[in-house]
């Protein structure tokens, strides 16, 4: 193993417990039972674990039903949407490659979101929304139309709406503006500026905030932390991906949330334990548990 793939060290333990609100720990090495051990050892004591597929919305709804501080979120990912629509001819995704099914078969991808969705540890749907990144202008049309059925989704099931947005922060706004954004409405990994902040905030949207806020070039994330509403500000991993600096590019776990907390403090300019408390209601109140 290259220092690259080793994992980074345990960090000092929270003094107050936090939870991480997105997690993705089926694509994480080691078990669950390992994952969870070792970020209760450092004070985060709760996990959502994310879905992006329906194989993984299935896993992540099993996995939170078998251990007791784990919820799930369950989704079709806004790339996958077009990929089950278009079909995904060079298997990027991990199902391998597909054949188009066209507007039917993502109507039964999302019957079946709609029923783990109604499931009691799934205490979300998401992660959905638009990514103009990675998905060109020929999906966008199946990203948008699978979006939507997730607001309902949401709103239909009572659950928290975990938002994808990447590069499209202005259609993700004007969706939930026509569909009507359901009560608790997170957007996970938030790489909007303090402008988009302060929208989200009126709006009482949540904003999770994870390790890229760390990195040198993130000036506008960490200007948007510092204008965000104490009560709308969440904390994630987004693991195996984002992990905090000075960690950049090693694999991301649950247990260095510590690291990214305290790089927020510093931002607000507040003792870590007064933002780690208010992390802790805010995500037990975001996603109802």
């Amino acid at each position: 193993m290259t220092a690259k793939d080793a994992p980074p060290p345990l960090p000092e333990p929270l003094l107050v417990p936090v939870a991480d609100s997105h997690t993705h720990l089926d694509m994480q090495s080691g078990t669950v039972e390992e994952a969870l051990t070792k970020a209760a050892a450092v004070g985060v004591t709760t996990v959502v674990q994310v879905g992006c597929d329906i194989k993984g919305s299935q896993w992540a709804a099993e996995t939170a039903a078998a251990h007791e501080n784990v919820y799930a979120a369950v989704a079709l990912h806004p790339n996958e949407a077009p990929r089950i629509v278009l079909g995904d001819p060079d298997g990027w995704s991990r199902q391998g490659a597909r054949e188009a099914g066209g507007d039917a078969a993502l109507d039964d991808a999302l019957t079946e979101i709609e029923r783990l969705a109604a499931l009691p540890y799934v205490r979300a749907v998401g992660e959905t929304g638009l990514d103009y990144f990675r998905t060109g202008p020929e999906g966008m049309a199946a990203q948008e139309r699978s979006f939507r059925a997730h607001i309902e989704i949401a709103k239909r099931q009572g659950k928290a709406l975990v938002i994808h947005d990447r590069e499209a922060h202005a259609d993700v706004l004007r969706v939930l503006d026509e569909e009507g954004a359901p009560e608790r409405t997170v957007f996970h990994c938030y790489s909007g500026d303090a402008e988009m902040a302060e929208i989200c905030a009126a709006k009482g949207y949540y904003m999770s905030f994870a390790g890229n806020v760390t990195f040198k070039n993130a000036q506008p994330l960490r200007d948007a932390l510092a204008v965000a509403p104490l009560d709308r500000v969440l904390v994630e991993t987004d693991a195996p991906f984002l992990t905090p600096a000075p960690y950049r590019g090693r694999p991301n776990a649950p247990y260095l949330i510590p690291v990214t907390v305290r790089a927020m403090a510093a931002v607000r300019g507040i003792a870590e334990e007064e933002l780690a408390e208010a992390l802790a209601v805010n995500t037990a109140r975001a996603f109802d548990y």
